[in-house]
């Protein structure tokens, strides 16, 4: 629980985790043994490093593989009540010896107050799952000789059987020590540690350990837990016992090269395999792997869905009875609809009306809407009708739902094709290109979703008729591709050269605030990086700003190519003939006006280059695009008096329309912007974060008979497919 994680939005279907969990076995003690009885899991998690979102939620699955967030992902319990700092963290949940108690256990933590801040832990006790009690353990008031005691983390919890008490186990961090693993037992309320904290596990390279979690399997304890100092990953220890003689497995168990922590392992309720799950946490997702010998792990990310964005927790089995009073208590008609999970689907754009009971599926173009199952997900405890394939082609179709123990409700569905967002997913900064060898479109952007937009690689996406889009894949990781700079992979552009009777591809790039480029045979890459930055200062005599969003552009009067680029300021230099190098010297300002933020775009037609730009900040609502034009590509630029070209739409719902490239096609007089929004409807609910949970649209562009640009309508429904 060390790191700070980055936040993620994601998709019911494909559930990219930013966040540390630790699963656990449902059973007591924690043995392969699984109940007959149990039929479901219950996720307990937070969210996030916010006060907010430093609290327990709930969530639950009849697979193990697909979870829902109960009470709308919101706490379940109050952590100002239960916690002495007003956060818990980590929370871990067992179930009792006599199967009717349940016993959780939490850091009590607020990460604002920083990493080496808190020195308790919360202890929580409850006989149905729904009302619990708790008390609060300050190790270092509470025990004697922990005046250098930094941090408590990550507690757990295990029944001992030999002394047939709860041996709650965690980490702790004294002074210059690294953190160690210790145990102690619980009293028989559950309301006090009442045995002297013991060191558990040994490290052999005494090297930091955290995260522990205990399974119980074929008569061996198995200790998983992160290893930080001498090498970071996830490893386990063995031992006969429960309380000492663990040795060493000096392997890593993670299927992957990027940093790891958070490790959790939990048994399936019906087979011999065990999940271990672990949170990439530079990356900002989750791996799951399984297993059935706890040594030799597969992935299997591409089986697990979630509606939530879960930190550090973990599951339990539970049975039929379980759920159903789970489900009465925190579960909700408006979370089934939510959970409507047909591919064709864009999940990030679904709107809800509680008001009005109205929900809006937007589908994919080419969805056969006369024989439509939205595919709600559901549990035995839910009741729908009508259900199945239905008919939306001429209208909303009434839907009742019920819960037991709730009254029904009913909702008025509407399903149609909306061709924007044109890509699924978080993406930004979006430029485009026609390739004459490929005879396809190609959008470059951002790759969003990001916290502070910290994305570290660029993908590209390829269409015939600018609704349809491929997923290319990655085109270039700064991580694997760039020397020079390996953070915030931002606004690329790019151009089609002929080279030597071949295509060549330059593309320009922004990484840690410089600006790049790379080059490739194919549109699709792969790129190789010219190995320096292009552009690693700001130019002579401007003082503020960023170096960053380049665009290319290519004069058809002379077939000279220039780049823009900057933040604050529009500067502009001709590249050399061999594009990935400029004369410094030539570099001049052309910022139209005081308002110019960022983003430029540079095209021609009919006689004038036009200069579009981004202003106010991207985490704006009002974040809008303007232009100008000139009879020069390097300026000056006059402003025409109408001259905002896209803004917000409050009545769609729109918000935040800017940074955008354009593209004309077929040969003729037709335009059109491509351009970013925040996401549609929760972008506006999401204060300054919606600045990188954008997502890419595509409107038509026209012109007046003057040349002027006539404002864009950003829309829901997007463009036609072209021919």
């Amino acid at each position: 629980m060390k790191h700070p994680i980055i936040k993620y939005n994601f998709s019911l279907v494909a559930f990219l985790f930013l966040v540390s969990v630790n699963l656990v076995q449902a059973q007591s003690k924690k043995s392969a043994k699984v109940s007959k009885e149990n039929t479901a899991y219950l996720f307990t998690y937070f969210t996030g490093n916010d006060k907010a979102e430093e609290a327990i939620r709930f969530a639950v699955s009849i697979d193990g593989y697909h979870y829902k967030a109960l009470n709308k992902d919101k706490p379940v319990i109050s952590s100002e009540k239960i916690s002495s700092t007003g956060g818990v963290r980590d929370p871990h949940i067992l179930r009792g010896e006599d199967g009717k108690t349940f016993y959780m256990v939490a850091t009590d933590m607020v990460s604002a107050n920083g990493w080496n801040a808190n020195r308790a832990m919360v202890l929580l006790k409850s006989n149905d799952l729904i009302h619990w009690t708790s008390a609060v353990v300050n190790i270092q008031k509470r025990f004697p000789n922990n005046e250098d005691l930094l941090r408590v983390w990550a507690p757990q919890t295990i029944y001992d059987k030999t002394t047939k008490k709860y041996m709650v186990y965690w980490s702790m961090k004294h002074g210059d020590d690294p953190d160690k693993i210790y145990y102690a037992y619980a009293n028989a309320d559950f309301t006090d540690l009442e045995t002297v904290p013991k060191q558990l596990f040994f490290s052999p390279t005494n090297g930091s350990c955290i995260d522990g979690d205990i399974i119980y399997d074929k008569g061996k304890y198995n200790l998983f837990f992160k290893t930080e100092g001498n090498g970071n990953g996830i490893k386990k220890a063995v031992s006969n016992k429960l309380t000492e003689g663990y040795v060493l497995q000096d392997k890593y168990l993670q299927q992957t090269k990027e940093a790891v922590e958070g490790a959790g392992v939990f048994k399936l309720n019906h087979g011999d395999e065990y999940i271990l799950m672990y949170d990439v946490y530079m990356k900002g997702r989750y791996q799951f792997t399984k297993s059935k010998d706890l040594a030799n792990f597969s992935v299997v990310d591409q089986d697990i869905t979630m509606d939530f964005h879960p930190r550090h927790g973990t599951i339990l089995s539970i049975n039929q009875q379980e759920i159903n009073r789970l489900l009465s208590k925190w579960y909700t008609v408006e979370s089934v609809l939510l959970s409507a999970q047909n591919k064709a689907i864009s999940q990030n754009n679904i709107v809800l009306d509680s008001v009005n009971h109205k929900l809006y599926l937007p589908v994919n173009y080419g969805t056969d809407l006369k024989a439509f199952d939205p595919q709600f997900n559901t549990f035995n405890q839910i009741s729908i009708a009508p259900k199945g394939k239905l008919d939306f082609s001429k209208g909303p179709v009434i839907i009742k739902m019920s819960i037991a123990g709730q009254q029904p409700k009913t909702y008025e569905v509407n399903v149609s094709v909306a061709n924007n967002p044109v890509l699924k997913g978080y993406y930004a900064d979006p430029e485009i290109l026609y390739s004459n060898k490929t005879g396809k479109y190609y959008i470059y952007p951002t790759s969003d979703g990001f916290n502070n937009w910290s994305g570290t690689y660029f993908k590209s996406f390829s269409s015939t008729d600018l609704v349809n889009w491929t997923d290319e894949g990655k085109i270039l990781d700064l991580e694997k591709d760039v020397s020079w700079a390996k953070k915030n992979a931002w606004a690329p552009t790019i151009i089609e050269k002929k080279v030597n009777g071949g295509y060549k591809y330059f593309y320009y790039f922004t990484a840690a605030q410089k600006i790049g480029v790379a080059v490739a045979d194919h549109p699709a890459g792969p790129f190789k990086d010219s190995g320096k930055a292009l552009i690693s200062s700001k130019p002579k005599g401007v003082k503020g700003g960023q170096e960053i969003d380049p665009d290319v552009f290519n004069d058809p009067k002379t077939n000279k190519s220039y780049l823009y680029w900057g933040n604050g300021y529009m500067a502009v230099a001709p590249l050399n003939d061999d594009m990935v190098s400029i004369d410094t010297s030539e570099i001049k300002i052309i910022t139209p006006n005081n308002g110019f933020r960022e983003g430029t775009e540079v095209f021609y037609r009919e006689g004038k280059y036009y200069f579009l730009w981004s202003e106010d900040d991207t985490r704006s609502e009002n974040y809008r695009v303007r232009y100008g034009f000139s009879d020069s590509p390097t300026g000056k630029i006059t402003i025409p008096e109408n001259n905002l070209i896209l803004a917000k739409d409050m009545a769609q719902g729109i918000y935040g329309t800017g940074h955008n490239s354009v593209i004309k096609v077929n040969g003729k007089d037709e335009w059109y912007m491509v351009y970013h929004r925040f996401t549609r409807p929760k972008g506006i609910s999401m204060g300054r974060a919606a600045g990188y949970n954008r997502e890419v649209c595509i409107d038509k562009m026209e012109f007046n008979t003057d040349g002027t640009i006539k404002p864009v309508v950003p829309t829901v429904n997007g463009i036609k497919p072209i021919h």
